[in-house]
């Protein structure tokens, strides 16, 4: 049976560093890689993260709270990675591109290799094909058949004007960013043949790619997060922009929420409910530069230089704690007992109605006066919420907690 410690939900107890260093966000673990983590996808129990000189690098997450690594292919160097299948496709700048099997994440082993696309810097993967950008003009963008993994070969590739640093499909196109051209649309409709048909410039370097509906989200090196339309791919138009405080390298987007991994500026959390207006709602200091992110659920996983990979968890999805207000118990640093949120005696002379709300603000639990058991709760940021009587003078108040093993 696992057991459940409450603690406050301060950034100074929570990351060990200042209250400026974070805003909405929570470390909830990391885990050290040989080298420095380029990029990184996610895939069931598992981050894999391409780690430059370090090779792939297989985590397991399945405990976000204590990521271990379990595997490593290392005969080459790793710098962009895609995941599908069972199989891993690492861009190793230099080299190609290799297939990995990883049905079994500790022991990855090298199954193909394709050295057309020997300047490759990243990978993504639909159905039996990857899509690859290149740091070379003569073929900066390629398409490589991997229906079988064992032999991967080219069947087409297109010309453009500049190095790619990041590719993202969706639909029958493909969505390149590089250097000094923005975002370039590929379509793919048919692999042998690809297409270059339509193009948005950014104002510097654009690093990373994320799609979300009708709107491609680029990182861009000096001028932060882009939102582009891309609901016509043939003329995709530029709606929208945050300037990061950092250099934008990377780029993650989950519902209505774009992730930034902005270089010496860590993790910039910035809202894109309105495309055309996006807000920062949420940020973290990483302890090195921040170049690769990824979501997946309720966490954000981030790579940096110096050290690999950190979990994180934004917890500022519309709910606002109260200042002062107290979750009174008995013992000042623990408020859950064998599983039991204590709430001691709030609201019980007013018959306030008390509630434990999920980070999105979604109730999960009614809460009562006394013990509550939450062991069946997974761990997590969760807020209590007391609303009084229509009666009672006193205002709502809301309590940030933090529930881990």
């Amino acid at each position: 049976m696992r057991s459940l410690l409450l603690t406050s939900c301060l950034s100074l107890l929570l990351t060990g560093v200042g209250q400026a260093d974070s805003l909405n966000v929570r470390l909830v673990g990391d885990c050290p890689t040989p080298r420095w983590g380029w990029s990184l996808a996610v895939s069931g129990d598992y981050a894999y993260v391409a780690a430059q000189e370090g090779g792939l690098r297989v985590i397991s997450v399945a405990d976000p709270a204590h990521p271990v690594e379990v595997g490593a292919w290392t005969s080459a160097p790793a710098r962009g990675v895609a995941v599908s299948g069972g199989y891993a496709c690492v861009a190793s700048q230099g080299r190609g591109l290799y297939v990995i099997d990883v049905a079994d994440p500790a022991n990855p082993v090298q199954v193909g290799y394709c050295q057309a696309c020997s300047t490759a810097s990243a990978v993504a993967v639909r159905d039996s094909y990857a899509y690859v950008a290149q740091m070379e003009t003569t073929a900066a963008f390629c398409v490589v058949s991997i229906a079988d993994p064992a032999h991967p070969v080219e069947v087409g590739n297109t010309h453009m004007s500049s190095f790619g640093y990041g590719v993202a499909v969706s639909g029958g196109y493909a969505y390149r960013v590089g250097s000094m051209s923005g975002l370039q649309v590929v379509s793919v409709a048919d692999p042998a043949h690809p297409v270059h048909v339509g193009g948005c410039n950014t104002p510097d370097w654009a690093n990373g790619v994320a799609l979300n509906a009708d709107y491609a989200f680029v990182a861009d090196r000096s001028a932060g997060l882009r939102v582009i339309s891309v609901a016509d791919p043939a003329s995709p138009v530029e709606v929208g922009f945050y300037d990061t405080p950092g250099s934008a390298y990377g780029v993650a987007v989950s519902a209505d929420l774009a992730y930034v991994a902005d270089y010496d500026s860590g993790l910039r959390v910035v809202a894109v409910a309105d495309p055309a207006d996006p807000v920062e709602v949420g940020y973290y200091q990483a302890p090195g530069r921040t170049w690769g992110v990824a979501v997946d659920g309720d966490y954000v996983y981030v790579t940096y230089e110096g050290s690999g990979l950190i979990i994180l968890q934004f917890y500022g999805a519309g709910v606002d704690e109260t200042q002062g207000a107290e979750v009174r118990t008995a013992n000042p640093t623990s408020a859950v007992v064998r599983g039991d949120l204590r709430l001691g005696d709030w609201g019980r002379e007013t018959g306030d109605q008390v509630e434990l709300l999920d980070i999105s603000g979604k109730k999960v639990l009614d809460l009562h006066p006394g013990a509550n058991d939450v062991r069946a709760l997974a761990p997590g940021v969760y807020f209590v919420r007391r609303e009084p009587q229509a009666s009672s003078h006193k205002p709502q108040a809301i309590r940030k907690i933090v529930l881990t093993k």
